[in-house]
């Protein structure tokens, strides 16, 4: 049975920082893919950033170019978020999501698995 779960969540002010972890159990990914979204209250479900173990340059979502940077160990059963400059609209529940296809997307229909969520919350 294929898990995930989510670490490293909490209170922050804001142009803080804070490192998600997010660690899978029951199968390795490396030949797959991992990323992360968020869900803040009222709001659909947003990608935030991919990896894969394929060579691809991670996938990050606009509003988070230059202040998170995901990152996996080499065995594919662990991905990093690691977030800097943190502004209050990055308050959200923070998903962790892997599939078994390689290619990166930020379309969350097409991931496999789900973590349950890791609070992120930046006070202003």
């Amino acid at each position: 049975q294929v898990r995930l779960v989510e670490s490293g969540g909490g209170l922050v002010q804001a142009g803080g920082s804070l490192r998600l972890s997010c660690a899978a159990s029951g199968r390795t990914f490396s030949g797959g893919s991992m990323g992360w979204f968020r869900q803040a209250p009222r709001n659909k479900r947003e990608f935030v950033a991919a990896i894969n173990w394929s060579g691809d340059s991670p996938s990050y979502a606009d509003s988070v170019k230059g202040r998170f940077t995901i990152s996996g160990d080499d065995a594919g059963k662990t991905v990093y978020l690691q977030m800097i400059s943190l502004e209050a609209e990055d308050t959200a529940v923070y998903y962790c999501a892997a599939r078994i296809n390689w290619r990166l997307t930020i379309y969350s229909t097409y991931y496999d698995y789900w973590g349950q969520g890791t609070q992120v919350t930046v006070s202003a």
